[in-house]
């Protein structure tokens, strides 16, 4: 386990515990998806006549005491962990309208403006504030892909594109290893694109570790959404703002009343900014083959 994981166990107070769920009172519906952090099923929690949704998981350590003592309207309510051997897993709040990576991906997000992106983009920044600085354990010397490193079948080729350039070099983290995942998942709301779409894991960690590459941020988008993006994805971690920082930025452009003409504009010439993304990429999709027999430092 990680020492960030150990730490965290450490501060936990004596009485931390957390509601332990016999797997016959899961009653399992479909797989609704999962991708790098594990297998997650929509479920029954049968004795409590509750719709949960269940994160099997390859083994349990101290994930389950640390959730336990995490409450906060941003973040998917935990409720107690299956911890019989081979069935691990989490039980938690069950979220219907799924996982906003679906909902970029839908036809849907096809309608979403500026309102809704500054709506989101504060309830996730608060969120992870919360996780920082306020909650009873502070997550906030190893992040979200190392909290859940050693407990899951981790697929690094999924998750690459949202690692800041420490994660991936395994390097010491702090807080802001996130505030880079979330200048990658305001891009997402942004352009309603996948990030460094139709690259390998490796060659995304490449572009971003050896050649200092980020996400190309379109023409047109709005100065203050795009120079909050780039302040998120410095290289040195302390130049990084930490998410009070951010929410503090999100309050102050919400009181900038050019900006909703801005974004709605931008939102709404897709074909325009798209192809000068295209076009960069390739640039860069140009100096991949120099990957063979690349090794990452460790």
């Amino acid at each position: 386990q990680t020492a960030g994981a150990q730490r965290l166990f450490e501060m936990l107070s004596p009485g931390a515990s957390f509601v332990q769920i016999n797997f016959d009172d899961i009653l399992f519906y479909e797989n609704c998806g999962g991708g790098s952090f594990g297998s997650v099923y929509r479920a029954r929690w049968i004795s409590q006549d509750k719709e949960v949704a269940v994160k099997k998981l390859l083994k349990i350590e101290n994930e389950a005491e640390i959730l336990s003592v995490l409450s906060h309207r941003n973040i998917i309510q935990f409720y107690g962990a299956v911890v019989e051997a081979p069935n691990y897993g989490i039980v938690i709040e069950y979220a219907s309208g799924g996982s906003l990576y679906d909902y970029l991906s839908s036809d849907e997000s096809e309608k979403m403006d500026m309102g809704q992106i500054m709506t989101w983009a504060a309830e996730i920044a608060r969120g992870m504030h919360y996780l920082h600085s306020e909650a009873p354990v502070k997550i906030c010397d190893f992040g979200a892909s190392k909290f859940l490193t050693h407990t899951t079948h981790m697929s690094l080729v999924g998750t690459f594109p949202w690692m800041a350039p420490e994660v991936i070099q395994s390097l010491p983290v702090s807080e802001t290893c996130d505030t880079f995942s979330y200048g990658v998942v305001l891009w997402e709301m942004l352009t309603r694109e996948i990030p460094f779409k139709g690259l390998e894991g490796l060659q995304v960690a490449w572009l971003v570790v050896e050649k200092n590459e980020r996400l190309t941020i379109p023409s047109g988008c709005p100065k203050s959404f795009a120079e909050l993006m780039r302040k998120c994805w410095v290289t040195e971690p302390k130049e990084r703002p930490v998410f009070k920082q951010i929410l503090s930025t999100l309050e102050s452009m919400s009181n900038d009343s050019q900006l909703p003409q801005q974004c709605n504009s931008f939102l709404h010439n897709k074909a325009e900014w798209r192809t000068a993304r295209i076009e960069r990429e390739r640039s860069c999709s140009s100096l991949l083959p120099q990957l063979i027999g690349l090794k990452l430092k460790e």
